[in-house]
């Protein structure tokens, strides 16, 4: 019975105590720190990890009594000590280690950290190419150079350029970094021009001889990506050469923001140096805990324990120290701390090198898990590892520094882009990505301007560019050689000049013309010396095809264009009024106006002196407007009396010759002109058929025609001017002429636009545009793309078609808008203002007679002793109208009679009328 008690009680008191022992927390847990005491990043880290430890160490909520001991090791910039001191701190047993700021030796430390499981945390390593599937043990605690190019290469097309030159330190920081930006550059159609590696050690007079070199390049944009550098020396450098002007701009990586913020007041002098630099900073929220730390901070520098200022690195050290404590923490929980000897290392027993002392960390895969399950708020923001054992990314600030004080101008946030509000305040809001929405306050740029720089000018030995223009022979309106003077002229040229003066800098150019003249020369052959280097550019009226947009670059196009069917067609239908088409609606309206104004001038004129325009008004409206009309055949029967009326029947008459005249040629060319008709319904039919076909001497139709379409050459037959279109076509397929007509639908409409016996048959069977061909990746295509892009919306380029093609009338409204052999007032206006002016002067000489003779009349009437009438105005003022219209009713020979009686009053009676 006791057996059977003794034998429960032993195993429960073995669990118990095996349970003691292995959740046993140790009283020390190591870790180790590795960076260079002496940099600006050093001096903030050094204090800020030792402050970490000490608050972790005081903190009872965690590692709940186990001390934190920390070991740190001055590597002095060296990749060698570097190596050297990350093996002595592994002697230590130490289960994490914190750095190294330099990405050089976070290379070779992280394949020690992988052979002996011991996980690092650098918190100032931002080499992208530090990767997570190389060195799988190696997590950043800060963010990486991806991140921050991302952010420069959004900043550079924020203000349009499209070339950059980079300085930067020769080491796997400095060209990883460059190289991360080129990446993103390229994503927004710019690049690094020129790539300026410095010495890793460089001194005054590597940085003056670099940028000596430079000045003579055409980008003027410069992004400077180097170690924090206490003294500044780039920028006191291109002071001194004059670099820091208004045709400058500088741009600096974080080292910049972290050299400034590490000064101390007495520093902020030099800041007059950076006057107009824009720079980017880690962005850190502000909180509660990092306002309380930069208190502390003051406190230190005031006591003398500090003697530099608090940067964002000093933050991401601070950091880290928790990071790996809490990942500590939970691993003990769990898990004792043991080393165990490698197999995989070498026997050391023949040399001096003790590598039996390196033990691997047996949980280090454990704590390694633990640590990339980090998630809490600490100084620098949210602190937590993405799927590449980066932190999560934080964005930038965009700092400016412009009167010895540094301003904050913008955010940057991955995926929203540039604002002016804080990233943290976006979180869970519908933020728009797009690039129109990105906002950054004004910069004042080198030189104390806050107009944004053109950021590139010619260089120094760069010749102008060679633009190579066609030399026509037809449709010079387009583009052609003025008189022989080697001067270049028309509508593309002039879209040209206006396009380059949106572009956002300097571009000297000449045109150098190709071709003879005699005839349109290849505009293939010209799109290929473009290709060859033989032209920089090609501006004309340039046909943007496939095959020649595989050898160079094209504009946005600056007119729609296409290949259509040229034929002639019937204009005319048999019609039942077809006498009414030579004259328009507005001719034909103005002509019957002027019967009917003549037709009551006339009766006006006459109706006093000449009885056959008196008697009843209904025989006297007859007799008004059939002498008008009968005018037109001259059998009118009504003669004219009147010297008034007579001068105003020769103006009359004189319109009608020519009027009638003018309209029996007109009728008789729609009735007797040859009507044309065409069997071409469309492409389909060219193809199918051996018509023979015209094209344009020059252009793509005939390559297209015979390599696309496999239309035999020999039917091709090539027309130079719109007098070949038009000879080929009226002597059409049997007499040596043309069945049809391809070309591109501006000459089209241009040709159409007089001619009345052709037509376009059908649609456009081909889509494509005019522009303008630069070299491969020329940053000039682009910037003239935009630029045209401006003139379509401000309606420039439609100016500058009406000013070359629209004088009188756009070719596509004059042919829509007007009938074939119709004959316009716009031809007869100067007749007709003529005649109506003869007419109503006529009109006006008989009314002002008629006024002084009745005025004479109403003195002659009046007597002396009559008593004033008593009747109101109005009455009077109706009276004596009725009483004048009633004057000028009446014959002149009465009238004649009633001034006789007047003078000798024994004559007496009145005749009637």
């Amino acid at each position: 019975m006791r057996y059977l008690v003794f034998v429960p009680l032993s195993v429960f008191m073995l669990v118990v105590f095996g349970g003691i022992v292995c959740c046993q927390r140790p009283a020390v847990v190591n870790i180790g720190a590795i960076f260079t005491f002496n940099s600006v990043i050093g001096r903030a880290a050094k204090v800020a990890i030792e402050a970490a430890v000490s608050d972790v160490n005081a903190d009872p909520m965690i590692l709940k009594g186990t001390e934190l001991k920390l070991f740190m090791r001055d590597v002095k910039c060296n990749v060698f000590m570097g190596s050297i001191e990350a093996f002595q701190l592994i002697e230590k047993e130490v289960v994490a280690i914190i750095g190294p700021q330099s990405s050089s030796i976070a290379h070779m430390i992280s394949e020690v950290a992988n052979g002996l499981k011991v996980p690092l945390v650098s918190f100032a390593a931002t080499d992208p190419t530090l990767s997570a599937l190389q060195f799988p043990y190696f997590i950043r605690s800060t963010q990486s150079d991806s991140q921050q190019m991302a952010a420069m290469a959004d900043l550079i097309d924020f203000y349009g350029w499209k070339e950059v030159i980079a300085i930067y330190v020769d080491d796997d920081y400095g060209r990883n970094g460059i190289s991360a930006l080129s990446n993103m550059l390229e994503k927004n159609m710019a690049k690094v021009s020129y790539k300026l590696p410095l010495p890793v050690q460089f001194n005054q007079h590597d940085i003056t001889v670099l940028l000596n070199n430079s000045k003579p390049l055409g980008p003027r944009v410069y992004v400077v990506h180097v170690s924090p550098d206490p003294g500044l020396r780039i920028f006191t450098t291109a002071q001194k050469l004059q670099m820091m002007t208004n045709n400058y701009v500088w741009l600096a990586t974080d080292w910049l923001s972290a050299t400034l913020e590490s000064f101390s007041k007495m520093n902020q002098t030099s800041l007059r140096i950076l006057q107009g630099v824009v720079g980017l900073r880690q962005h850190t929220p502000d909180s509660i805990p990092k306002k309380a730390f930069l208190s502390r901070w003051s406190g230190m520098q005031q006591k003398g324990l500090v003697s530099a200022g608090l940067n964002s690195y000093g933050l991401y050290a601070y950091d880290t120290v928790w990071a790996v404590a809490r990942s500590i923490d939970k691993f003990i929980n769990e898990h004792n701390i043991t080393f165990s000897a490698s197999h995989e290392l070498p026997d050391s027993k023949a040399t001096r090198v003790q590598l039996e002392q390196l033990k691997v960390f047996d949980g280090g895969a454990f704590l390694l898990r633990k640590l990339l399950q980090t998630n809490f708020t600490g100084l620098s923001g949210q602190v937590q590892f993405n799927q590449d054992r980066n932190i999560v990314s934080r964005g930038y600030d965009v700092i400016n520094i412009d009167k010895m004080e540094i301003h904050r101008v913008g955010y940057w946030f991955d995926g929203s882009g540039f604002s002016v509000l804080p990233p943290e305040t976006l979180k869970g809001k519908n933020v728009s990505h797009s690039q129109l929405d990105w906002k950054l306050q004004n910069i004042t740029w080198p030189g104390g301007k806050t107009e944004t720089p053109r950021g590139w000018v010619i260089a120094d030995n760069a010749r102008p560019l060679r633009i190579g223009v066609p030399r026509r022979a037809s449709f010079v309106g387009f583009v052609t050689e003025e008189h022989d003077s080697h001067k270049v002229q028309g509508y593309c040229i002039d879209i040209f000049l206006e396009a380059l003066k949106l572009v956002p800098y300097d571009v000297p150019y000449k045109f150098e013309l190709f071709g003879d003249g005699l005839s349109n020369p290849s505009y293939d052959g010209l799109v290929k010396m473009v290709a060859n280097d033989v032209f920089d550019a090609a501006v004309g009226d340039i046909a943007i095809v496939t095959n020649r947009t595989k050898i160079v670059d094209f504009s946005q196009p600056y007119i729609s264009t296409g290949l259509v069917i040229v034929a002639p067609i019937n204009n005319h239908k048999a019609s039942a009024w077809v006498f009414l088409k030579p004259f328009t609606v507005e001719m034909w309206c103005v002509t019957a106006a002027s019967f009917v104004m003549i037709a009551v001038v006339i009766w006006i004129l006459e109706h006093r002196v000449n009885d056959d325009f008196r008697g009843p008004p209904r025989r006297q409206i007859a007799t008004m407007f059939l002498f008008s009309f009968s005018t037109l055949f001259k059998t009118n029967q009504e003669a004219t009396v009147s010297s008034l009326g007579r001068f105003v029947m020769v103006v009359w008459l004189f319109l009608l010759m020519v009027i009638t005249s003018s309209y029996t040629a007109s009728l008789s060319s729609i009735l007797t002109v040859q009507q044309l008709s065409t069997s071409v319904k469309g492409i389909e039919s060219l193809i199918t058929n051996d018509w023979p076909i015209g094209y344009q001497v020059g252009s793509f139709a005939y390559s297209y025609l015979s390599d696309s379409l496999r239309i035999q050459k020999s039917r091709l037959i090539s027309l130079g001017s719109p007098e070949d279109y038009k000879r080929a076509l009226r002597q059409g397929p049997r007499n040596g002429g043309v069945a049809a007509i391809v070309d591109e639908l501006p000459y089209v409409q241009l040709f159409l636009s007089n001619q009345t016996d052709f037509g376009i048959i059908g649609q456009p069977f081909t889509r494509s545009g005019w522009g303008f061909a630069f070299q491969r990746d020329s940053p000039l295509a682009v910037g003239m793309s935009t630029a045209i892009l401006k003139l379509s919306e401000n309606g420039m380029l439609q100016k500058l078609h009406e000013k070359w093609f629209c004088k009188e009338g756009c070719p596509e409204e004059r042919r829509q808008h007007s009938e074939p052999h119709q004959l316009r007032l716009i031809s007869f206006w100067g007749l007709y203002l003529l005649c109506g002016t003869i007419t109503f002067t006529a009109f006006l000489v008989f009314l002002l007679r008629m006024v002084c003779q009745y005025v004479r009349y109403k003195q002659q009437q009046m007597h002396p002793h009559s008593p004033s009438s008593s009747s109101s105005f109005s009455t009077r003022y109706s009276k004596a109208v009725f009483n004048f219209f009633d004057f000028i009713d009446e014959k002149e020979e009465a009238i004649k009679k009633m001034f006789t009686q007047c003078d000798y009053p024994q004559v007496h009676g009145s005749s009637g009328r």
